[in-house]
């Protein structure tokens, strides 16, 4: 491997990476020695490389050409004396991109004393599966299972546990006078060099993953304090929890995931819509954990094999925070995840909420203007409907306006309206609020949700009389909500007389402006956006690379993506029809100018907002996308 220009990526010991021999590559060089490529077929893998529209690594042509298999790469790889350093050997087998080894490095640097291996795996950059079958099926070194070995107390009284953990390795047992030893990392010479110094024995090196050696030894560990009463101090759980509420809440997540797993006690956060990990915890303190959770939800701590719901209110640094508590009994014991809404008093603007110029301009003129009518924000959970929701209702608020909501619970604070959070506990129910509200003289109704029929027909019946109503739905695209409407046995045209207009939308993570840089999409994924592959010159996308700004995610905050449907009498005279959703679809698509959820998507990639990979992971994919020129004209920003 070449060294390419900047900072060179570090190998997991901490050293660079050596440079390649000659031009090709270590790998390809090694081929050529050994014999099993000749110099005419390297010449014309070279020549076909370079003409490449997609970029592949040099092996992967050789491959492709069938002048060498699988097998003799890795023959020749068990051959070689000096083992290629693991950066240089992962970029050449085509499993790792350049950009992401840079990434790696840069992490490396940030966090002085992590191994490469571990940052590709912890950072995502690479599974552990393809890690170890590298190691083990390209270098040949036995793949080994700790946790199903009976270790030997003799090699691992040899040294502390804590030592064997920061290493990352395990001795296993005895085997023709040498001792077999798994490393999450076989290619570190520190490990390698710390095991010799121990054991002072042949060695015969094998490999496992990470999550399987820390449990290997936390098995030893446990069997040797079998018996001891383990005390925890009960507030040093308290201040644990108060800790991670309060971690969480300092880089915006919005749920905690507290899962107990067969050896330790899993805590992750979900930022930005993916989860994130936080700490393991021991195993033991997983049942006084729990109880102090229930405790502050008013929950049954004696209960521990039917799931419950409660809620926490929780001052979170002098502000308000409705936490939203849910247990699973599952078979290591109960899993919880709390949801954190945070009362605010700050809100976007509707205009700041991140519509497309054009469809801005049609929701405020067509739905927000007009005097009555259902407005239906649909998407769902944590797609940033209430942002949307509460948007709209700002622009409505004014002095000679008379604004009612009924929610659960009120997530922000507007001066001038009537806001009420219902409260089950004391009988303030759904039902009871919805059949006052009326009776309020309101000229606009908020539902917070629609749950059931009960909500729906409330909401068609105040529109019926002349209220203007904004509601949430969870459905998949804007079709869907009426779809789902109907499925509620509400009367087609009730809805189509009604229903002023449904916005569907997602959030997606938003590229890094520190460290974007152009993609290049391949055929291959040119086709899964749905467009051909003639078309792959106009879609110019952003990646992140990582950097220490996005934690080396590449991504740093997110963005919606909407799907703004607006009834017309073509639309309303199909759903009266009972027309198919593909025809509802196709109606709107070219009568009232609907522009997708996957085509807002494109657009946003377009302009550097998002990538390929969040389009993918998140939005439906119904229909064909138009041509990019046309999407340009119907978005409003023609180029």
């Amino acid at each position: 491997m070449t060294q390419s220009e900047g900072t060179a990526p570090a190998t997991s010991n901490g050293a660079q990476p050596s440079p390649a021999n000659g031009a090709h590559g270590q790998l390809a060089e090694l081929l050529l020695k050994t014999g099993h490529v000749s110099a005419e077929q390297l010449r014309h893998a070279q020549r076909v490389h370079s003409k490449l529209v997609t970029p592949k690594v040099l092996l992967r042509v050789l491959l492709d050409l069938h002048y060498v298999t699988r097998e003799q790469i890795a023959e020749a790889l068990r051959a070689r004396t000096a083992p290629i350093p693991l950066a240089d050997l992962l970029l050449e087998l085509g499993v790792l991109r350049e950009a992401d080894l840079k990434s790696a490095a840069a992490f490396q640097q940030e966090h002085p004393g992590t191994r490469l291996s571990q940052v590709l795996v912890t950072q995502r950059f690479l599974e552990e599966r393809v890690l170890l079958e590298v190691f083990s099926l390209q270098l040949g070194y036995p793949r080994l299972s700790p946790t199903e070995e009976r270790l030997d107390a003799e090699l691992l009284n040899r040294a502390p546990i804590p030592w064997f953990r920061e290493n990352e390795f395990i001795p296993l047992a005895r085997r023709d006078g040498a001792i077999v030893v798994a490393f999450a990392d076989p290619l570190d010479e520190k490990q390698l060099e710390a095991a010799r110094r121990v054991f002072a024995a042949n060695l015969i090196v094998g490999v496992a993953a990470r999550g399987e050696i820390a449990e290997a030894l936390d098995r030893y560990e446990a069997s040797r304090t079998k018996g001891r009463d383990v005390k925890i101090d009960e507030n040093a759980v308290v201040q644990l929890v108060n800790q991670f509420i309060n971690d969480a809440a300092d880089v915006y997540a919005s749920d905690i995931h507290i899962e107990p797993m067969r050896d330790r006690l899993r805590v992750r956060f979900r930022q930005d819509g993916v989860l994130v990990g936080y700490k393991d915890f021991p195993k033991d303190l997983a049942p006084s954990l729990t109880s102090r959770i229930k405790i502050m939800a008013n929950l049954d701590i004696a209960e521990k094999r039917r799931h419950q719901d409660g809620r926490i209110l929780f001052d979170l640094k002098g502000l308000p925070c409705d936490i939203r508590l849910s247990t699973y009994a599952s078979i290591h014991g109960e899993t919880l995840v709390m949801r954190l809404l945070r009362r605010r008093s700050s809100l976007l603007e509707v205009r700041e909420i991140g519509m497309s110029p054009r469809m801005l301009q049609r929701y405020i003129e067509d739905v927000l203007d007009t005097p009555s009518g259902v407005v239906i924000i649909t998407g769902p959970t944590g797609s940033g409907k209430t942002t949307t929701l509460y948007g709209s209702i700002n622009y409505l608020n004014n002095p000679k306006t008379s604004i009612i909501t009924a929610e659960d619970p009120v997530e922000y604070v507007i001066e001038g309206i009537t806001q009420c959070s219902i409260n089950p506990k004391i009988n303030l129910t759904y039902e009871d609020t919805l059949k006052s509200i009326v009776r309020q003289d309101p000229d606009i109704i908020v539902i917070g949700e629609i749950r059931d029929k009960f909500s729906a027909e409330t909401a068609i019946q105040a529109a019926l009389t002349g209220h203007k109503v904004l509601t949430t739905f969870h459905t998949e695209d804007s079709i869907g909500g009426l779809l789902r409407l109907l499925n509620m046995d509400i009367e087609a045209f009730l809805i189509s007389s009604t229903v002023v207009s449904v916005v569907a939308q997602r959030l997606l993570r938003r590229v890094c402006r520190h460290c974007a840089e152009d993609q290049m999409l391949s055929p291959q994924q040119v086709r899964r956006l749905g467009f051909e592959s003639r078309e792959a010159q106009e879609l110019r996308f952003k990646v992140g690379r990582g950097c220490r700004a996005c934690n080396f995610s590449g991504y740093a905050g997110r963005i919606a993506v909407f799907e703004l449907l607006v009834l017309n009498e073509l639309v309303k005279d199909a759903l009266i029809a009972h027309r198919t959703s593909y025809e509802i679809r196709r109606i709107s698509t070219e009568s009232t100018g609907l522009v997708t959820l996957l085509e807002d998507g494109i657009q946003k990639a377009l302009h550097g907002q998002t990538t390929f990979d969040e389009i993918i992971r998140q939005l439906p994919r119904l229909a064909k996308p138009r041509p990019v020129a046309e999407l340009h004209r119907l978005q409003g920003d023609e180029q």
